[in-house]
Formats: C-alpha cells, sequence, structure tokens
C-alpha cells in the first residue's frame, strides 16, 4: 500500500509538470515614443531567450493592444519583452537593466505589464574597462576561412607569464568571448575569468574568448539546419577553432599543445557547440565545461554520440540551473546518460537549485568547473 501510494505521488507530479497552462499577457503601457506598428516578442526560458521568435510574436486586439497568449507547464519561468533583439529589450527608465521577470503557472493566468523604457532610445552610461591588464585583444578581425568572415578574439595570459622560468601553459578555448573578459562589451555582464585567474592559487592558464557571430551566433553554434533559425554552420566553427585558430596560439604562445591540456568551454548555444567539439574532435580537446546547453534544439546530437561518443575520453563538466526552463534539467541528464553508455570519460554533472540562464550564475560556477578540471583532467 505505502508503494502504491508513493507511485501515485509520482504520477500526480509528473501530470502536473508536464500539463499545459493557458496565460494571457496583456502591455498596458508603453513608452510614449512607441511606434504602434513595431512588433513586440516575448523572450524567456520556455524559448532559449530567443529576443525575436515568432512564435512568441504579440498580437493587437481592437483597441490597439498588444496582447500574447500562451500555453505553459506548471513551473516558475523567467522573461523579458523586446522588440526583436537583445540591443531592444525593455530597460527602466534611467536605462539601467531590470531583472528577468517572473511567471509562475497556473497560479496566473492573466498578467498585464507596462514597459517602462526601451534600451537602444537610452544614451548609454560610459563604462570603465573591466578587463585585467593580462587581457590582450589578437585581432579585431580574425579571418575565419571556413565561414569566410572575421571575428574579434581575445586572450588572457597568467600573470607569470612573461617570467624566464615560466613554463608551458594549458589552454581554454571560450565562446561568447564578448561576455568573457570585459563588461563593456558583454550583453549583461561578464563571466571574470581573467579576475578569477588574477586571484587563483591553482596552476594558471591560458584563455582565448571568440567573439560570438551576432545574428550569426545561432547559425555557428549549432551543427544542424533548424526550420526556425537556418543553416546550421557548427561543423565548420569547430573546425575553425581545431585547425586555424588552435594551431595560430600554439605557433604563437608558449602553450601545452597536446589534449590533456587543452580545453574548450560555453554557455547555452556556446555549451552545445563546445560539446560538439569534443565529439568531432577527441584528440584536440581533453576537457569541456558545458555550461547550460541548448540541447533543445539539436536532437541529432544523440545520433553523433552513438556514431562518436566511444572515442571520446575527456574531462566534462555538465552545469545547468533549475530555474533556466522546465526542459533544461532532463535534456542535460538526458544527453549525460547517453554518454556515459559509449564513453570513458571523466564526467560530473551538476545541477543547482538556484542556477539562472544568464552570465551571473556562469560567472558564479566557473571556478566549480576550474577546480573540477585541474583534479580530474584524462
Amino acid at each position: 500500500m505505502h508503494k502504491l501510494r508513493l507511485l501515485l505521488i509520482a504520477v500526480f507530479f509528473v501530470s502536473t509538470a508536464l500539463s499545459q497552462n493557458f496565460v494571457r499577457l496583456e502591455i498596458k503601457s508603453l513608452p510614449s515614443y512607441h511606434t504602434p506598428n513595431e512588433n513586440i516578442y516575448l523572450a524567456g526560458s520556455f524559448n532559449n531567450w530567443n529576443p525575436a521568435d515568432e512564435q512568441y510574436k504579440f498580437k493587437k486586439d481592437n483597441s490597439g493592444n498588444y496582447f500574447l497568449e500562451l500555453k505553459l507547464p506548471a513551473a516558475q519561468h523567467e522573461y523579458k519583452i523586446t522588440r526583436g533583439s537583445w540591443e531592444k529589450v525593455e530597460c527602466k527608465k534611467a536605462g539601467d537593466n531590470i531583472a528577468n521577470r517572473i511567471l509562475i503557472t497556473p497560479s496566473i493566468t492573466t498578467i498585464q505589464l507596462s514597459v517602462e523604457d526601451w534600451a537602444d532610445h537610452i544614451t548609454k552610461k560610459v563604462k570603465t574597462s573591466t578587463a585585467s591588464k593580462n587581457v590582450h585583444i589578437i585581432d579585431t578581425a580574425f579571418w575565419m576561412p571556413q565561414l569566410k568572415r572575421t571575428r574579434r578574439i581575445w586572450i588572457y595570459l597568467p600573470e607569470n607569464y612573461s617570467t624566464p622560468q615560466a613554463y608551458r601553459f594549458p589552454v581554454l578555448y571560450m565562446q561568447d568571448g564578448q561576455n568573457v573578459f570585459e563588461d563593456t562589451t558583454s550583453f549583461s555582464g561578464e563571466w571574470g575569468v581573467d579576475e578569477f585567474f588574477d586571484t587563483a592559487f591553482l596552476k594558471s592558464c591560458i584563455v582565448v574568448g571568440i567573439d560570438n557571430g551576432g545574428d550569426k551566433r545561432m547559425n555557428e553554434y549549432n551543427p544542424y539546419d533548424n526550420d526556425r533559425f537556418g543553416k546550421g554552420e557548427g561543423d565548420k566553427y569547430v573546425d575553425f577553432i581545431a585547425k586555424i585558430l588552435k594551431p595560430f596560439i600554439d605557433k604563437n604562445y608558449r602553450t601545452a599543445r597536446d589534449k590533456a591540456n587543452t580545453f574548450i568551454a560555453g554557455s547555452s548555444m556556446g555549451g552545445l557547440i563546445s560539446f560538439y567539439a569534443v565529439l568531432k574532435y577527441p584528440k584536440v580537446f581533453g576537457g569541456a565545461g558545458i555550461y547550460s546547453p541548448s540541447f533543445w534544439i539539436a536532437p541529432k546530437i544523440y545520433d553523433v554520440i552513438k556514431e562518436k561518443g566511444k572515442k571520446v575520453k575527456a574531462s566534462l563538466y555538465f552545469y545547468v540551473g533549475k530555474q533556466e526552463g522546465v526542459e533544461m534539467v532532463p535534456d542535460l541528464l538526458k544527453v549525460f546518460q547517453a554518454m556515459a553508455k559509449v564513453s570513458k570519460s571523466k564526467m560530473t554533472t551538476v545541477i543547482r537549485d538556484e542556477g539562472k540562464h544568464n552570465e551571473a550564475s556562469w560567472r558564479k560556477e566557473f571556478p566549480a568547473f576550474y577546480n573540477w578540471l585541474n583534479f580530474s583532467k584524462n
């Protein structure tokens, strides 16, 4: 009888989590300068924070007011309102960023919203650089032959890099380079990787930050074509890192070039492409930080795991926060389990109750990742 009761409770919670709840969002006030015919979108944990998702575009009622009707699973969801890009996201009247809005289903069915201002209409305050003196820009237009475009590349050199007795250093390649070292170029705060290494007692590391491609990000960080975002360029992107960028770094800097000292990391779509890079180049990358990976957009990743996972022997750090979206934790665990069946890699999964899909959460997690990496290298 006790087991039956537990089973019924489990079924209840599963059915509750999977049930769809209707929510209506109504925008009651907008900035006075807002153009009436301009599109407004919802971006949140339920659509991978896509700022221009046509499925989450507000409609207009007979009075010309914006509204959006949703069906969402029972959970806590986070979101913001945009006009089609993160440069046009809502903000406070003075231009300061606002915290993510919270929507808890099924407790609320109709929500009335007010937008104080749009970020692109605010005169930006001049920010002071937060990059360490050990951060440098290699090139503002580094040529990517596979993709036939250029990219800014950053590098962090450890404090003792220039000393005569210094050894060769491990290298960590990181996606979304704008957010790695510098607050003035970041979307919503930097990771503080340079500050961490400047003060860490562990063996330091060279860090290479590769800027994302802006409107090309969803393509470059996805190995597969997608009906919504277009042609996947992930294969060419990881080819660039492995065949062009890494040889350049190894030639021009004092690096430990072997697999055991070559790592890759990224978050969201950057987490997806970092994991894919390890699958495609198992002899190049010996470890990866796979933060909040967007596995939802790449269901074919399971076929690649079956095909190539057995060749991977690396240190894989999977991270996700419970506040990121209802599918994020199950998707990550599913990939982890698929890898565990075929790979002899050293792997760990970290699930934080308070973790959100933002730079602040990933910054907080970075020291734990690097500490784990140092003690688990294959």
